[in-house]
């Protein structure tokens, strides 16, 4: 039973798609096509059918045939100039309703009429409507007398209908196309919102590569330099220094690991090396206790308790200080030493980071602070870095609000 009726019904929609094309296409082909038919309508009714109609029988047939050619031919251009093809057949209706010929050619103004409602502004409708008016009441007043509303009020209905059809289709069609207009530029947002998204994972994927990497190839550094002065003269030393080498080298593995693991892995698929937590606060002494080991005096002062950050707030801490540390391993120079200081305030801990390099000697405007920055920045945190106000030395100086 679906079978059947379903059907018919998709060889429909298909004949109407395959119509569609080729009018599409070959536009003229379509309105040859419907003035052939109409013209054809219209001759066979002047062939004598006029009169059973019509309120003056004895009109001569040519001028029938020339009205009828009249009502008709002009079809072919209804769709272009909808509203000129109007006024020509308002010219034949007027000859027609005037003689008493009554020809029901007339009728054909409703296709002139779609058209004006379903292409052309609103207003043509207002003065269209008495072009069409005008030849019927000629007509009616002439030969109906006191029963002119007969002929007049069905045939406006009818035209009224047609207007309202055109209008309806005309709004049909205007909905659709602004929905596939706002398809059309939700599709673009969203591409735009995947090439950001794209880049902002591209940005936090280096902050982290750079983080990872820099500082612990800065400490693997220190500790190779330690470990290569002090084989001359203590084995042990340098035995410690391989040592933190390879537990330094064994960490950075770890969160590369990690991190690489957030890139492979499907969402529904998550690793235990995904799932490892980020640093927090409590990391902070052991990234102090690596850098100490790697050659560089750090001295520390960390509030007790530490304060309560979100956990992303507290990675942005971790990162800065950690970046910090690593700028003054590269370029403080020898001799230098850092200073690691956590400050609390009702709304906000701060941070500040020091060192005793030279000035000649402190970092540029690299990947490392701009990654800073923009850490600081995703939880209203501000950054500030310069030299120190006695010339010597460098500091590093974050605030990061404490929620309520």
């Amino acid at each position: 039973m679906t079978t059947e009726t379903t059907a018919p019904s998709r060889w429909t929609r298909q004949l109407i798609t395959r119509v569609r094309a080729v009018d599409a296409a070959r536009p003229w082909l379509w309105d040859a096509a419907v003035t052939l038919g109409w013209t054809i309508a219209a001759l066979v009714d002047a062939a004598g059918g006029w009169r059973n109609v019509a309120r003056d029988p004895s009109l001569p047939s040519g001028l029938i045939v020339a009205l009828s050619l009249a009502l008709a031919l002009p079809l072919y251009a209804r769709r272009r100039r909808p509203t000129t093809v109007l006024a020509a057949m308002t010219a034949a209706a007027f000859v027609s309703e005037a003689s008493g010929a009554f020809l029901q050619a007339a009728f054909l103004q409703s296709l002139p009429l779609f058209h004006i409602a379903l292409t052309r502004p609103p207003r043509r409708l207002l003065w269209a409507f008495p072009l069409l008016a005008a030849p019927l009441l000629t007509g009616a007043l002439r030969f109906d007398g006191d029963e002119w509303d007969l002929h007049v009020v069905p045939a406006m209905w009818a035209y009224l209908i047609v207007a309202l059809m055109g209008i309806t289709v005309r709004s049909r069609r205007d909905h659709t196309a602004s929905l596939v207009d706002r398809a059309r530029r939700l599709e673009i947002e969203r591409d735009q919102e995947v090439r950001l998204a794209a880049a902002a994972e591209r940005a936090r994927i280096a902050r982290e590569m750079h983080d990872i990497i820099g500082h612990n190839l800065s400490v693997i550094t220190g500790l190779a330099d330690g470990g290569r002065y002090a084989a001359a003269k203590s084995p042990e030393r340098a035995a410690q220094a391989l040592d933190a080498i390879g537990t330094t080298s064994r960490q950075a593995l770890d969160e590369l690991r990690r991190l690489l693991g957030v890139l492979s892995a499907p969402d529904e698929e998550t690793p235990s090396a995904v799932r490892t937590p980020q640093p927090t606060l409590e990391d902070l002494a052991p990234l102090l206790e690596g850098v100490r080991k790697a050659g560089l005096p750090v001295t520390s002062d960390l509030p007790d308790p530490l304060p309560p950050l979100p956990p992303g707030a507290q990675l942005t801490v971790y990162r800065v200080v950690q970046e910090s540390l690593t700028n003054t391993l590269k370029h403080a120079g020898p001799g230098a030493d850092a200073t690691v200081r956590l400050r609390t305030t009702p709304d906000a801990l701060l941070v500040t980071v020091t060192d005793t390099g030279t000035p000649s000697a402190t970092p540029g405007q690299g990947q490392g602070l701009t990654g800073m920055r923009e850490r600081a920045a995703l939880y209203d945190g501000t950054l500030d870095t310069g030299p120190l106000p006695a010339g010597a030395g460098w500091q590093v100086r974050l605030r990061i609000p404490i929620p309520p």
